[in-house]
């Protein structure tokens, strides 16, 4: 009787265990939860990316020698020289000429006593990198890299060295185009960079540091972003063209300029820059995209300039403003898109109907939640193509047709080699009505220095007045323009309204005709 307890005891135990077992492991599998995970349940993200979903094969190790072997031969060191360069320190100054004109000429008292002379910039090297896209030699780099170079050297990955010139630059998108006489090189295929998916492997190819070509892999951190590093040819940052493909692939000093490609092999960026407080790799670098790059290098061989196209209005992304501008703005706190803060009435965008205070939420068919995604999107384009943007007014959406002009509010094709573009200024006739005040025939009126040969070889301020082309008095632009021309070398003089004497600025504009 004993036995038959203890066995039925032993026996009841087992039932309850199991039971209890089999309870639990149903309850868990469908209300355990961890860190607010419910167990055994897939979230949509994982099922639209086909994992965990028992079809998806294991990975392959990683192996980047074929993509490398395939770019690599493609990928350049650029050297740049830049000439000793005489400065012009003419400052403008109140005092009346000095005393001892009589006695020495304004060179000779200012090597003795100092004051306004010129100064001596010294030679300047530098390196970085660059991408061969065709088999005779045309070659994509970064604009800072060979900006201002008098002499441009390019050395292939076998050592083969070529001289090399400049074809087109453009600052505002941080690019240029330069080749080399040869024949049958190597040469990258454009990639997509529409295709690119953040946590896609990507490599980074070039020279930093002066060092051999160098191959570094990351993957894409980030799409479309705008670090304000840009700058068009006014030097406004705003109006630079911002869209970089962020990765966490290694790039450093030398590296601008290099190839960014995926594990096929093929380009989907030029390298620019890297964010770091030292000058040197700290996690992230940049890359201008491909699909950005195609559009630039074809515009540069074909006209020397980039054909840009403008909506026309100035921006801020909706969610960078302030719950209290929205509410000023009349526009919902949770909106979304870009919110138009100025339109321009001489540009596509008025005209198409586009008013301040619009959110665009689409350009070209495209949804858009930042400035950088739309000047991405537009920088493709040029001067004349229309593009469908969707926008929301007054809580309706509304899409019209945007007929892109260029910087100038027309359609017309922009070549380079305008003769005065080198001076690098925003030059006005002077008014008639000053030019009687300052006792005159006419001139011309330096509104506003930008990049170019006034601020890289002189100290020209804002304000100056040209009164001569070398020996030829100008009255107009047009009449400045033509007494330019192609000259290798010019002086300019002219006088500032206030101060004292006529000054001359002496500038070299490079090889003429």
């Amino acid at each position: 009787m004993k036995w038959k307890q203890i066995l039925a005891t032993v026996a009841i135990s087992a039932v309850t265990t199991l039971g209890v077992i089999w309870g639990y492991a149903k309850f868990s599998g469908k209300n355990d939860t961890y860190a607010g995970q419910q167990a055994g349940v897939v979230p949509a993200n994982y099922k639209y990316a086909g994992l965990l979903d028992g079809n998806t094969p294991p990975g392959n190790a990683l192996d980047f020698t074929v993509p490398s072997e395939a770019a690599t031969p493609a990928v350049v060191h650029i050297k740049t020289k830049t000439n000793a360069k005489q400065v012009n320190n003419n400052l403008p100054r109140r005092s009346p000429n000095n005393p001892f004109s009589d006695f020495f000429d304004d060179d000779m008292f200012n090597q003795l006593f100092g004051g306004r002379g010129r100064n001596i910039i010294p030679e300047q090297r530098a390196s970085g990198s660059g991408v061969i896209i065709s088999e005779d030699g045309y070659i994509v780099t970064n604009n800072h890299v060979v900006e201002n170079a008098d002499e441009i050297t390019v050395t292939l990955n076998n050592k083969k060295t070529y001289k090399a010139k400049v074809i087109g630059t453009d600052p505002s998108y941080d690019l240029s185009v330069i080749k080399v006489d040869a024949k049958d090189l190597p040469f990258l295929l454009y990639g997509n960079s529409d295709d690119l998916k953040i946590g896609q492997w990507v490599l980074a190819i070039g020279y930093p540091l002066n060092l051999e070509t160098t191959v570094t892999a990351g993957i894409i951190s980030a799409k479309a972003r705008a670090l304000g590093l840009n700058k068009d040819k006014s030097g406004d940052p705003k109006a630079g063209v911002e869209s970089f493909i962020q990765t966490d692939a290694a790039v450093n000093m030398g590296n601008s300029g290099g190839a960014l490609i995926n594990t096929d092999g093929k380009l989907i960026g030029v390298n620019s820059a890297i964010a770091s407080p030292t000058g040197y790799y700290s996690g992230y670098s940049y890359a201008i995209p491909v699909n950005i790059v195609k559009k630039v290098v074809d515009d540069l061989i074909k006209f020397g300039s980039v054909q840009r196209g403008f909506l026309g209005l100035s921006f801020v992304n909706a969610s960078d403003l302030a719950e209290e501008d929205k509410k000023k703005a009349g526009i919902p706190v949770n909106a979304e898109g870009i919110y138009v803060s100025d339109v321009l009435t001489e540009g596509g965008a008025y005209e198409a109907g586009i008013r301040k205070g619009d959110i665009l939420k689409k350009v070209d068919n495209r949804e858009v939640v930042s400035g950088a995604e739309m000047q991405g999107l537009i920088s493709r384009l040029k001067p004349g193509d229309k593009v469908p943007v969707t926008y929301v007014r007054n809580g309706k959406e509304y899409t019209v047709n945007v007929t892109l002009k260029n910087k100038a509010n027309n359609y017309d094709i922009v070549k380079a080699g305008d003769a005065l573009e080198t001076l690098g200024a925003d030059l006005v006739t002077l008014d008639s009505k000053k030019a009687k005040e300052y006792g005159i025939a006419g001139g011309v009126i330096v509104k506003k220095i930008n990049e170019g040969a006034l601020n890289d070889q002189t100290r020209m301020k804002d304000g100056f007045i040209i009164l001569k082309v070398n020996d030829k008095t100008v009255k107009t632009v047009d009449e400045m323009k033509a007494a330019v021309g192609s000259q290798k070398s010019i002086t300019i003089s002219g006088f500032y309204p206030g101060y004292d004497g006529i000054y001359e600025y002496p500038l070299s504009l490079g090889d003429g005709e």
